[in-house]
């Protein structure tokens, strides 16, 4: 009796593969999208903060809603944004400087403009270039007054300083540096209605 070999088809063993569809490339767009979307509005979010900050301290120091300025102690009443503050300053290389400059009409306008002007740029979401370079130098004339780097006060108190370097002025400083950077006045804002004012076309660095 003869024995055959009845050959049979080989079929071996073969990963699924993975059919790459249309779909792939939109998912994936959709995505990107949405995560640009939510880094948008949280970045905008943060603006919108940040400029309610400054404009919050200039409201209460014109009509002194009695929070950080007393009721009857405001700038319309004729009481001095920077008087108590930088009369206080007792640590730091500047101190007689400040000293000097605190309460004098020139610089209480000057800081509640400064005030004024970024608060209301950050929060509209315009001229945040020229916004981040007047904020950071508030920022870092604040930062001196207070001089986190000192242990101690003048008079020999401590200073009660929790850092050395970083506080809320550099924070609030690299804050308007990233919104300016990251064009974040397009969103929930005017920025890019700014952006397209023939001034401002022309001079790139006022959006």
């Amino acid at each position: 009796m003869a024995v055959h070999d009845h050959t049979r088809p080989h079929t071996g063993f073969h990963l699924p593969l993975r059919r790459r569809t249309s779909t792939d490339g939109v998912k994936d767009t959709a995505t990107g999208a949405t995560t640009a979307s939510l880094t948008a509005k949280s970045l905008a979010t943060v603006r919108i903060a940040t400029g309610f900050v400054f404009l919050w301290a200039f409201l209460d120091k014109t009509f002194g809603w009695h929070y950080a300025t007393g009721s009857g102690r405001g700038w319309i009443d004729g009481g001095s944004p920077t008087k108590g503050f930088l009369t206080g300053v007792s640590a730091g290389p500047l101190q007689s400087f400040y000293h000097r400059i605190a309460g004098q009409g020139w610089a209480d306008t000057l800081f509640m403009l400064a005030l004024l002007g970024i608060g209301a740029a950050l929060v509209s979401g315009i001229a945040l270039r020229i916004t981040a370079a007047a904020g950071t130098a508030l920022m870092a004339m604040m930062w001196a007054a207070e001089w986190p780097p000192a242990q101690h006060l003048s008079t020999g108190a401590p200073s009660m300083s929790s850092n050395p370097i970083v506080d809320y002025h550099l924070i609030y400083a690299l804050a308007m540096i990233t919104f300016a950077l990251a064009a974040a006045g397009t969103t929930w804002g005017l920025g890019r209605l700014w952006a397209q004012l023939p001034l401002i076309r022309r001079n790139p660095w006022l959006r």
